[in-house]
């Protein structure tokens, strides 16, 4: 029977849930690098042994860390992430130009097929890769260089990037989400990038037919249909069948349409998973009520998945980097929480239980089937 093994990032270390194919009794190790932010703890496709960790500090400042084993011990690589090019300004909360800062990387997204080539999210906005497991990293520029570079200003967690999806059937193409920058999009492996907007509607924004601007929470994609992205964005679900060129909302009869995370089924392309919370400056479920809500029809008609979960006194957020599904039959679905909580599905979402109830909060969730 296959294994599950689930990352998990927190304020205050990273821990790995393991468990056999069933899902029902598991195994929690941890915290890995404790007292340090792991912004994101992830795996490669290609090698379920190679796990990457962003490790973050404010005394100590950006730390990449290595395991070749699973996460039985950790290695740090290559921290050499620096600003090339051209370097320019962007624009602050008021209206003023700031110049680019590094601050942390956000999220890793390894290569489907080699273990030694991961994409690097960061705050400030800019993109890298390495090509060597981490031992060197290099910005790729035309990102953070994008005409539009100037007008990006950070969302209330920072100018981050937060979001990299390698496309399945185009090596060529890969899609990024900026905050509160937009959506971005590249033909040519990051050598040039498109903003892909259209139809974003922000409230915050004079011009709502801005190119840019907008403040994306989160892209999902199913493999079997590339072309086919959703966002949760600072409000609105949206929908896009055109790889980006545009966008519809599909929040429907959602309480609120403010959210972080957004997952897709994986064996159903259509059947969507979203967390709604109250507002935008109420970060915590509406009623006090944690409710998944899933969309069997690629969103419009949702319904509330709560069998499980707590439906009284329950003011927790759910991070946009923090749910996951894995790819076995039933699918299963996971999330955690601020509150420290890490709950799973695995039916679909129909019912929940939780694999641990009291980490720190958590970043960031990710999932392995494992051989």
């Amino acid at each position: 029977m296959s294994g599950v093994r689930v990352l998990v990032g927190t304020r205050k270390g990273a821990f790995t849930l393991t468990s056999d194919g069933a899902r029902a009794d598991w195994t929690v190790d941890g915290p890995h690098f404790g007292g340090w932010e792991i912004y994101h703890l992830t795996g490669s496709p290609a090698d379920p042994d190679r796990l990457y960790a962003s490790q973050s500090g404010g005394w100590f400042g950006q730390l990449i860390q290595r395991s070749d084993d699973g996460g039985r011990s950790w290695a740090t690589v290559g921290n050499d992430f620096a600003y090339t090019g051209e370097v320019g300004e962007h624009l602050w909360y008021d209206g003023t130009p700031r110049p680019w800062e590094f601050k942390r990387i956000w999220h890793l997204e390894p290569s489907r097929d080699d273990p030694d080539t991961v994409y690097a999210g960061a705050e400030d906005a800019a993109l890298y890769v390495t090509r060597d497991g981490g031992q060197k990293w290099t910005e790729l520029t035309a990102l953070r260089t994008h005409p539009t570079g100037p007008a990006w200003q950070p969302g209330a967690g920072g100018m981050c990037l937060h979001t990299i999806i390698l496309d399945p059937a185009n090596r060529d193409r890969i899609y990024v989400a900026i905050s509160a920058a937009g959506a971005f999009r590249s033909d040519d492996g990051g050598a040039s990038w498109l903003p892909i907007n259209k139809g974003l509607r922000s409230g915050e924004i004079p011009d709502q037919d801005s190119e840019v601007g907008h403040c994306v929470h989160r892209l999902a994609q199913h493999p079997s249909r590339p072309d086919t992205l959703f966002m949760q964005k600072h409000w609105d679900v949206m929908r896009s069948d055109d790889a980006g060129a545009n966008w519809r909302e599909v929040s429907g009869d959602l309480p609120s349409d403010f959210g972080f995370p957004i997952a897709v089924h994986a064996h159903e392309p259509e059947t969507v998973y979203v967390v709604p919370i109250k507002s935008d400056s109420e970060h915590f479920p509406p009623e006090g009520k944690l409710r998944v809500y899933r969309s069997r029809t690629g969103g419009g008609e949702w319904e509330p998945l709560t069998n499980g979960l707590p439906q009284a006194n329950c003011y927790v957020n759910v991070l946009r980097d923090a749910m996951a599904v894995d790819s076995l039959d039933p699918c299963g679905v996971y999330f955690g929480t601020t509150g420290g909580q890490v709950y799973h599905s695995a039916d679909g979402g129909d019912s929940w239980a939780p694999i641990v109830r009291d980490l720190p909060a958590v970043l960031s969730v990710e999932v392995q089937v494992l051989p």
